[in-house]
């Protein structure tokens, strides 16, 4: 759950990558970080917080280079904390590098355990470091042999950015888990940029060239475009992008999240009906679903909840005093649109059902007359360990509840989800484009090994 930028041969790199990363913010809210590269030194800016936040005018003007690289951050592997903001960046033998990452690398506990042994010190607890790691320990004389060789020795998902020796390096893994895009600008040809989503070459005027392919290392230097392949594997791309990860604006795996996002409605609506007088969504995450639901049910769409979108992280929520206190800030309800309604309610997902089961007795506080949920994806029965911040099993309640048992705790007349037959109609997944759903299915192209050693102590960073 994060997003990488990249841009190589601009003057402005620096203020490009803070414009691509402005669209990208969806991806990741934790941490934001740029490092440019001007010919032999590496300049770098990170710091926790929003990306606008993050960066001053004096401080983007600090970041001298034609190449640069940025990250937008939410945790899944290391914790929330200073040290492992991204780019992360190393000094070895070979020069300078820094390293953005979006993704989840499977086996980082064990080869941290492994290159401990061998006498590593680590930095961060981020899995991406492993990656600068090993690539310091290996023996080739090419920044992309080194990169290549520290890729083979990882699993799971990353799509990479890296900058060295005034090179612009993408990379993505064999299973093409993550997304990653090459551009380049339109009033600068010669200028390609790197990005997590077509949405951030939409604000910079960059047109698409094509996806980053799975399984691909890209090298772009003064020579232009360099391709290089890893090892072949089945194509996975996380479905869950499409569900709800990225903007409906942004074009992925060659489709456009926007259709395929009014699809799931519009089958959801043939699959599970219900009578009722209005659509409405949980905003933002259902409203493209909802509008294909009341399209596909012929029943009128309504915003009957409006979202506050100035609204962070609630960290306080008084228990007794202020009932429903975080959900209340982002989202209200208008009774004007609800009172006396049969409402069908559309999201994206339920995962542990807390935020859903107060969302529903807002909208009955409202006066709605019935309530009815509709999920446009199946049942998150499992976690995702690609780079999804999902709970653990045990947290997720269609892992142990019926669709009845969960209307129920929710308080709604009925609860009903997209079928994953519905999910591969919607997405047109097929021989040619295959999609990982193990979060809905516990079918997980790469297996989870627990860490072979538990470490007691961290340091955190205040």
């Amino acid at each position: 759950m994060c997003g990488v930028f990249g841009i190589s041969n601009h003057p402005e790199a620096a203020n490009l990558t803070y414009l691509g990363l402005h669209a990208l913010q969806h991806r990741g809210q934790e941490s934001a970080g740029v490092v440019t590269s001007d010919g032999g030194t590496l300049h770098a800016v990170r710091k926790m917080g929003l990306v606008a936040d993050v960066f001053s005018a004096d401080l983007l003007r600090s970041l001298r280079g034609r190449v640069a690289i940025g990250h937008v951050r939410y945790s899944t592997a290391g914790g929330s904390l200073p040290k492992n903001i991204q780019p992360l960046t190393a000094e070895y033998r070979h020069g300078a590098v820094a390293l953005a990452h979006n993704g989840n690398l499977v086996n980082a506990e064990n080869l941290r355990d492994e290159l401990e042994a061998d006498g590593a010190i680590f930095s961060s607890n981020s899995d991406t470091e492993v990656i600068l790691q090993l690539m310091a320990r290996c023996s080739e004389p090419s920044l992309v042999g080194r990169l290549a060789w520290a890729l083979a020795q990882v699993q799971g998902a990353y799509s990479l950015v890296l900058t060295a020796e005034d090179k612009l390096i993408a990379a993505r893994d064999p299973h093409g888990f993550r997304p990653l895009i090459l551009g380049r600008l339109r009033q600068s040809p010669e200028t390609y940029v790197i990005a997590s989503e077509t949405c951030a070459f939409d604000l910079i005027e960059a047109e698409v060239i094509r996806d980053v392919e799975p399984g691909e290392i890209l090298t772009i230097d003064e020579q232009g475009l360099h391709s290089e392949r890893l090892r072949e594997a089945p194509r996975r791309f996380c479905v869950f992008e499409h569900v709800y990860f990225a903007r409906p604006d942004s074009v992925l795996d060659s489709q456009s999240v926007y259709e395929l996002r009014v699809r799931m409605g519009e089958v959801l609506a043939r699959e599970a009906p219900a009578d009722a007088d209005i659509v409405i969504p949980v905003p933002d995450s259902g409203v493209v679903a909802a509008l294909g639901f009341a399209r596909g049910a012929q029943i009128p769409f309504e915003m009957g909840l409006i979202r506050n979108h100035y609204v962070g992280r609630t960290f306080i929520e008084p228990k007794d005093s202020i009932r429903h206190f975080g959900v209340k800030l982002k989202l209200n309800p208008l009774p004007g649109i609800l009172e006396g309604k049969r409402v069908v309610v559309v999201d994206d997902s339920i995962v542990r059902g807390t935020t859903s089961r107060k969302i529903v007795k807002m909208i009955r506080g409202a006066g709605a007359r019935e309530v009815h949920l509709r999920i446009s994806s199946p049942p998150v029965i499992r976690p995702c360990f690609y780079g999804i911040d999902t709970p653990t099993r045990s947290e997720l309640i269609a892992n142990s509840h019926s669709p009845d048992e969960i209307a129920r705790y929710l308080t709604a007349d009925s609860v009903a989800y997209l079928s994953p037959a519905g999910l591969a109609e919607a997405v047109r997944e097929g021989p040619t484009r295959a999609f990982c759903h193990a979060c809905f299915t516990g079918e997980y192209p790469i297996a989870f090994n627990p860490p072979t050693s538990r470490r007691q102590l961290r340091l955190v960073e205040l």
